[in-house]
């Protein structure tokens, strides 16, 4: 059998490292040595420094030259910036949406997510409900079809998964925002582009306040 390829090696790196910082098993504010990561992953230290780097481009992580790696804590402050920017540029791909005269089949994943979100949220199955939430958002943004925006978003969710997940089970029962996301959905469906703008830029903003007063409250600027 071929060995696997170093790249191969590097994938796996980034995904366990990233299971490791979502389970809290890397705990926010905790530091590691690169060496140790590797022993832990079984691995050489190469794929692991080079999976640190990309765990770093995402917000997880920052790379200490000479003295290891820090598990960023949930910075309220980061947060807020966060989502001032993905308040806008997701309004602006639920707009650009619209426009686009999107039919019922292009429009399906969407969909999908919201009917998964509904039937979760009838089960109080929050994980499957927060599966389907980031669905929703990234498809919005694909349909938008500008590739900076997506990009840009791309970089940002990390860390949106990250503080939701710490957050998720404190928060109350998420039934407006499921609203919020049939109402962007039906205004995409209609072509309101303004309409769908506004309602999704509402809904990013609740999001918002919302998060941050949970990390404040409850301190989890340390999970």
């Amino acid at each position: 059998m071929t060995p696997p390829k170093p790249q191969h090696h590097t994938a796996q790196a980034v995904a366990r490292l990233r299971q490791m910082v979502f389970s809290g098993e890397l705990a926010a504010g905790t530091d590691h040595l690169e060496s140790e990561l590797a022993t832990q992953l079984g691995m050489s230290r190469t794929p692991v420094r080079e999976a640190l780097l990309t765990l770093q481009a995402q917000g997880l992580i920052e790379v200490r030259p000479r003295r290891g790696v820090r598990v960023r804590p949930i910075s309220p402050t980061d947060m807020a910036e966060i989502y001032d920017v993905l308040t806008e540029l997701e309004s602006l791909a639920a707009a650009q949406a619209a426009g686009h005269g999107h039919n019922a089949a292009t429009l399906t994943p969407l969909a999908r997510a919201i009917d998964l979100m509904d039937r979760a949220l009838a089960l109080n199955d929050r994980t499957t409900w927060a599966e389907a939430d980031d669905t929703f958002h990234r498809e919005l943004v694909r349909l938008g079809g500008n590739s900076r925006v997506i990009a840009i978003v791309a970089l940002m969710q990390d860390q949106v998964r990250r503080a939701r997940t710490a957050t998720l089970y404190l928060r109350p029962l998420p039934s407006r925002s499921n609203a919020d996301h049939r109402s962007v959905y039906e205004a995409i469906a209609h072509g309101h582009a303004e309409l769908a703008r506004d309602i999704h830029r509402a809904h990013r903003k609740a999001a918002k306040a919302m998060l941050l007063a949970l990390l404040q409250q409850r301190d989890l600027t340390t999970l």
